[in-house]
């Protein structure tokens, strides 16, 4: 008869530990994969949020001041939305900060603005640097999350706002390409003829690999062609 040997106890140690190391190189890859794909997962989200954001204020403060009927005294207070703002020269642009604007435009062209009836003809802007996100309300109302939330409001998001004196969400320039100062508002508002619009925003959740959120910036012109226009 012919003598089979087993395997020794020694063959069978390097055999398990052979088996660990390619199990642990196996999970390695696995891990490193699933966490490159979480990380393009939250840097999709927050630049689909931020270019979201900025598209549509784009398009709401391009369409500042149209008034097709030429209505007189048709501007509203900001803030309270009261009939007849007593700056009808500031036309559809009734606030300009470097972190919050107000726009006026008569959608429905029915010669009033704002109120019942006129939904989303005056829309206001603001950046809340505290809480890093901007809000957004219509015709006077509560001020509702645009692009982030409030940290405490239970809500997940995916991107926070992170613009800085250095970079301001609004700058405003005349028909020269002038820049309009701080201090030359509110009275310059008649004379904007461009408006640059950054969101400096960055990921809610912080990359694993590098320990960091990730950052990006967003920016745009903007030409308020109607409110360029002396009605």
């Amino acid at each position: 008869m012919k003598k089979h040997d087993g395997y020794t106890l020694v063959e069978m140690v390097i055999s398990i530990a052979v088996g660990i190391v390619i199990i642990l190189a196996i999970y390695a890859v696995v891990n490193v994969g699933q966490r490159s794909t979480a990380n393009v997962e939250r840097k999709v989200a927050a630049h689909e949020d931020a270019r979201a954001a900025l598209g549509m204020m784009v398009m709401e403060i391009q369409m500042a001041s149209f008034n097709p009927t030429y209505a007189s005294n048709v501007w509203v207070a900001p803030g309270n939305c009261t009939p007849g703002s007593g700056i009808q020269n500031y036309r559809g642009i009734q606030d300009a900060t470097a972190i919050s604007m107000t726009v006026e435009s008569d959608i429905n062209e029915n010669g009033v603005i704002g109120g019942t009836g006129n939904p989303n003809e005056v829309i206001t802007y603001a950046y809340d640097s505290a809480n890093q996100y901007i809000t957004r309300s219509t015709n006077c109302g509560g001020n509702m999350s645009f692009l982030g939330d409030r940290p405490t409001s239970g809500h997940p998001r995916a991107v926070r706002v992170i613009n800085t004196d250095a970079v301001p969400v609004f700058q405003y320039f005349d028909a020269q390409g002038t820049q309009i100062a701080a201090a030359g508002l509110p009275a310059g508002i008649p004379n904007i003829a461009r408006i640059d619009i950054t969101l400096w925003a960055e990921t809610e959740d912080i990359d694993p690999n590098s320990r960091q959120r990730r950052r990006m910036i967003y920016s745009t012109s903007v030409i308020p062609r109607n409110h360029v226009i002396n009605y």
